[in-house]
């Protein structure tokens, strides 16, 4: 049967990392979600998007795994017949003081081989792309879709479980320890023994490493991500994905429109400090939570450098209006009463460094017999097929 391997954490790439060893055939795995449903953070609250492998750094990991895990996700929609559609992204500079920064993400595409990627170097071009949008360039990826990952990850899951793999619900990890080759995992319900194990824990990732007693470093720092819907009745105005070229100094990709895969639109997210690490809205609030962020060393750093950015953000969260002026750049056709409701919030767990960094690429620490999967942010979920094909390969030891 091969060895016992436990993973924690049921979002989408703990599942994929499931599916991955027992297509393979390595063991016997069981799966520990602390919800009482999979995909229940991070991989059932994002806007749905399989990313193409624009903005990411030639030669990352995200960029790697990204461009191959776009592939491998569509590959698996198609032969699970769910619902996977190419309605493109626009990335759009709305004057000529974006272009070098335009210029940028271009090059990055092209050097991680975006399929079809097309420059456009007027008005006129972007509008026959997305009639509504106003810009002096953009660069347009066909290829990138939308897609339902809550969907995915329940078809994987069936997955796992066909081939004899367990899914606990509802049983959070709470203690973990290495034993004479061996690693004791516990929960309030239950003991068990496992050869290896693996820690997909999003949110809760340097949680779960302080269990073991590995490095606090880096540490989660939540961001809450806010997003209005458009009035079903002006949808018309967006085609397929509207998105502005992201500052280079902020992990966040800024305000932008999406064309879900069931028609709806939605603009966001925004990007504010969360109180919580699973806080989505401004009264979910864990003085625990917001504590350890105050009193990490890089707090003082991160804040002294990004501070403007952060209030800008926090007011747009606050005031609608600022909201709307935001989006409003790249749709000047758009209303206020176009943003009908704040329908939907998710929280990105952006693990950050003592002297305040934030990480920009996928981070995976090794500790024994257990390993960590310590930043796994957007495009992760995009990524999560290639995530767990490198995990398995390369800290497992186990070669396809």
């Amino acid at each position: 049967m091969g060895e016992r391997i436990g993973i924690i954490g049921g979002g989408i790439v703990g599942i994929a990392v499931a599916r991955s060893l027992l297509q393979r055939g390595l063991g016997d795995v069981t799966v520990f979600e602390k919800e009482h449903r999979l995909a229940a953070h991070q991989t059932g609250h994002n806007s749905g998007v399989v990313h193409a492998g624009l903005y990411y750094a030639a030669g990352s990991l995200k960029a790697r795994l990204c461009v191959s895990g776009r592939a491998a996700l569509r590959e698996y929609c198609l032969e699970k017949n769910l619902p996977y559609r190419e309605v493109g992204k626009l990335v759009v500079a709305v004057d000529e003081s974006e272009l070098p920064a335009l210029a940028e993400i271009e090059k990055r595409a092209r050097a991680n081989g975006v399929p079809d990627l097309n420059r456009l170097d007027n008005a006129d071009r972007l509008r026959e792309i997305e009639p509504h949008t106003a810009g002096v360039a953009a660069v347009h990826s066909p290829h990138t879709a939308v897609v339902d990952f809550a969907a995915i990850t329940e078809a994987m899951a069936q997955d796992v479980r066909t081939a004899g793999g367990t899914i606990l619900l509802g049983q959070e990890v709470t203690g973990i320890a290495a034993d004479g080759g061996k690693v004791r995992v516990r929960t309030p319900a239950s003991g068990h023994v496992f050869d290896r194990l693996i820690a997909c824990a999003g949110l809760q990732s340097d949680a779960v490493a302080r269990l073991l007693g590995a490095d606090p470093s880096p540490k989660i720092l939540p961001f809450r991500g806010e997003y209005w819907s458009l009035d079903p009745q002006r949808n018309s105005l967006v085609n397929g994905m509207i998105y502005p070229v992201p500052d280079p100094r902020f992990p966040f990709l800024g305000v932008h429109f999406t064309r879900g895969v069931y028609d709806d639109v939605h603009v966001g997210p925004n990007a504010v400090p969360a109180l919580a690490r699973e806080g989505y809205g401004w009264l979910s609030v864990s003085a625990k939570d917001t504590w350890e962020s105050l009193r990490w060393p890089g707090a003082g750093a991160l804040a002294k450098k990004h501070w403007r950015m952060g209030l800008d953000e926090i007011s747009a969260s606050l005031v609608k209006a600022i909201y709307f002026r935001k989006a409003r750049r790249f749709i000047p056709e758009l209303e206020m009463s176009d943003l009908t409701a704040k329908t939907a919030s998710g929280v990105r767990a952006q693990a950050w460094g003592r002297d305040g960094s934030l990480l920009d690429d996928f981070a995976v620490e090794q500790v024994g017999a257990v390993t960590l999967l310590r930043n796994a942010p957007s495009p992760a979920a995009t990524s999560c097929i290639a995530i767990a094909d490198h995990l398995v390969e390369n800290y497992l030891q186990v070669r396809a």
